[in-house]
């Protein structure tokens, strides 16, 4: 583990997020067929009103795991939790399954009005509640990795900018470092890969590592960063429990990808500071 004297050189890193458009690597895998998403059910999209989107990932049957900046608007308020709707495995217009919303839990410490302070990256996620559970016979929920281990090999499944249509995996990125509760990952993601799980193998089946909160995109020097969820998920399920259906205990956001578009949102935070 990368010790806190590499702090600063993190928050350097950081202030060096840009917002140009990406060409897909061909390292992506793009997941179209039903085989080819077998096994990767579980993630979906997570829509929010008519024209934003990020990714999400489901931990239970009626639980999505999603960026805490994906649930807030423009001004910083929390957005209605009706608006909201999990796809999970859409690709091109068909879904395995999907519910709508009806509340959901953020960290207790993310500032919606933090911006990409390194504070922010650690405690960007949210648990979404469903309405209707999905079947884990349709898409089985995955688990969420205990114990990182630095050098991790890891894999991304998200939707994005240019490829909202349909998943896209990315089979083998790494872990390049972690520092008191953020983790900085090579993976390809972009606008709307926000609260995309990043997976490490745990026997047979892949576990949620991580989940995108930004990246850095500066020529091939591709960089993902996300959040320790082992402290962050049961402080989640605490306060989702806690909530009443239809509500939303979050913290006084963030732009989501506007679909087709991704210019608006922020999708993965790939905005100049």
């Amino acid at each position: 583990m990368i010790g806190s004297r590499h702090i600063p050189a993190l928050l350097a890193a950081l202030c060096l997020w840009a917002g140009g458009a990406v060409a897909q690597s061909s390292g992506l895998i793009r997941l179209t067929d039903r085989d080819d998403l077998f096994g990767w059910e579980a993630v979906g999209r997570v829509d929010i009103g008519r024209a934003g989107f990020c990714t999400g990932v489901l931990i239970a049957p009626d639980q999505v795991l999603t960026a805490a900046h994906c649930v807030y608007d423009r001004a910083g308020q929390p957005v209605a939790a009706e608006t909201i709707r999990f796809r999970a495995g859409l690709r091109d217009g068909e879904v395995i399954a999907e519910a709508r919303v009806t509340g959901y839990a953020t960290a207790p410490d993310y500032d919606p009005q933090g911006g990409t302070r390194v504070e922010n990256i650690r405690n960007d996620a949210a648990l979404l509640r469903l309405a209707n559970p999905i079947s884990s016979a349709l898409a089985a929920p995955f688990a969420v990795h205990e114990r990182p281990r630095d050098g991790e090999r890891v894999s991304v499944v998200s939707y994005g900018r240019d490829r909202d249509k349909a998943p896209s995996w990315q089979r083998e990125c790494n872990m390049l470092w972690r520092a008191e509760g953020i983790m900085g990952f090579d993976c390809n993601v972009i606008f709307g890969s926000s609260g995309a799980p990043v997976f490490a193998r745990h026997g047979n089946r892949a576990r949620i590592l991580s989940l995108v909160s930004a990246g850095n995109w500066q020529g091939e020097d591709r960089r993902a960063y996300g959040m320790d969820l082992s402290t962050l998920l049961p402080m989640l399920k605490r306060d989702l429990h806690a909530a009443t259906a239809g509500q939303a205990t979050v913290n006084p956001g963030f732009k989501r990808v506007q679909v087709g578009e991704g210019k608006r949102a922020s999708g993965a935070r790939f905005a100049k500071p």
